[in-house]
């Protein structure tokens, strides 16, 4: 899954991750600063125009030198170190996507600080006496928003455009791995969708979550000082009272809780998708004989593979419900819980209007970013399911037991039984 893309993906990976924290590092401890050297001095976000041409301010050209200045050294060093085929999408195109999820960050800080100064506006305007606000200096602050918006629409569109080539790429570099060494796979239960289908769905469930972790752990890396400094208009938070840096803490524990809960409520889903994919494989697979020899497909053998669906249907069903309840029932208490725990605070009067959204957005950001387990575990579940049958292959090619199910699988087709007499589970 990951060799035929990324060269020699285990240090691979973990150079990438070494390499990612020594940039980040370097660049809070000095490296941010160095630009000033060069006439590019660090961002004020007090003074930082809020448009779109911010992002053309030397600090923000300082920080693009920086970040592909850091992506090149490590293409170089993995293209003299390991050439592989892919090594354009697979390093190249990886920094591409990661710069364009942190681009998309910078505009969500930036709509951050348009929060503020605008419904500050707004609270001027409706407060007595009338006409203190210009109806001019409304729509301006519309029109600094509806701009920072169309850079960050446009940006989060072209990495779309570029995932999904990337994804594809994956896929291709998965096919053509697994067709390569089709005569040792061809044997096992549903060979023809694992390559056909599971690549594809692989390559682009695993995508979509690496974009997804890389914009939590930017957005932290973002908004946490932001939230750290917002701290300070806190009061007191509601039960604990006065605490230190009380937003912080408050958006770590609320999102720990919720990763845990839905862990503990969804621990048996993963394992029940595989033998729903397992017993659709099976059907499908009865199907395709039944196209080329008549004494197969018969209704008796296809009531009895359909049955055996529709049970793992409505078991993964019942699972779902109290996952489902869980998970909504968190989520919902978490769409006011930033106000729920800022009541003290604005009941005293200490926040205007504008420094609350902030606050609220701020919170959400960091918030959210800790509970990436809780946004994608549905599709952490999905995925899982796919590295299971795909994970068949790989073992056959290394020589490896294939796992239980699939082995259980094999055996009872060595035996001669037809796929009624499989068990469902």
């Amino acid at each position: 899954m990951f060799v035929s893309f990324f060269p020699q993906p285990k240090p691979f990976v973990i150079s990438a991750v070494v390499w990612s924290l020594l940039l980040v590092i370097f660049w809070f401890f000095g490296g941010e600063h160095l630009g000033t050297l060069l006439g590019m001095p660090p961002i004020d976000p007090e003074t930082a125009p809020i448009s779109p041409l911010r992002f053309l301010l030397p600090g923000f050209i300082w920080f693009y030198i920086y970040f592909f200045g850091g992506v090149g050294v490590f293409y170089l060093f993995w293209a003299w170190y390991a050439p592989h085929r892919w090594q354009i999408w697979s390093i190249l195109g990886t920094g591409l996507i990661l710069f364009a999820t942190n681009f998309s960050v910078q505009v969500s800080i930036a709509l951050n600080a348009w929060r503020g100064s605008f419904y500050d506006l707004v609270q001027k305007a409706l407060t007595p006496p009338p006409g203190s606000v210009q109806a001019a200096e409304l729509y301006v602050g519309v029109g600094q928003f509806l701009s920072l918006a169309l850079v960050g629409i446009t940006v989060a569109v072209l990495n779309l455009f570029i995932v999904r080539h990337y994804v594809f790429r994956w896929r291709t570099a998965m096919n053509d791995y697994f067709t390569s060494y089709w005569s040792r796979l061809r044997h096992i239960e549903g060979a023809s969708q694992r390559v056909q289908d599971d690549t594809m769905r692989f390559a682009r469930t695993m995508e979509g979550l690496g974009v997804d972790l890389v914009s939590s752990v930017m957005t932290l890396i973002a908004f946490l000082p932001l939230l750290a400094a917002l701290s300070a208009h806190v009061t007191a938070l509601p039960l604990v009272g006065a605490i230190p840096y009380p937003l912080v803490l408050a958006a770590i524990t609320w999102s720990l809780f919720g990763t845990l809960l839905l862990a503990i409520v969804g621990i048996k889903l993963p394992g029940l998708e595989f033998k729903n994919q397992r017993v659709e494989a099976a059907l499908r697979k009865e199907l395709v004989y039944g196209e080329d020899d008549e004494g197969r497909a018969q209704p008796p053998t296809l009531a009895e593979l359909f049955a055996n669906v529709r049970k793992n249907y409505f078991t993964l069903y019942a699972n779902y419900v109290y996952f489902d309840v869980t998970r909504y029932l968190y989520l919902q208490t978490d769409s006011v819980f930033a106000t729920m725990i800022l009541v003290p605070t604005i009941a005293v009067g200490k926040v205007t209007f504008g420094l609350f959204q902030q606050i609220v957005s701020a919170f959400s950001q960091v918030s959210n970013s800790f509970q990436y387990l809780v946004n994608s575990w549905p599709t952490i579940v999905e995925l899982i399911s796919i590295y299971k049958r795909l994970r068949a292959f790989e073992a056959t090619l290394e020589g490896a037991p294939l796992p239980d199910i699939d082995q259980h699988y094999l055996e009872r087709e060595r035996a001669g039984l037809r796929p009624e007499d499989q068990p469902a589970s």
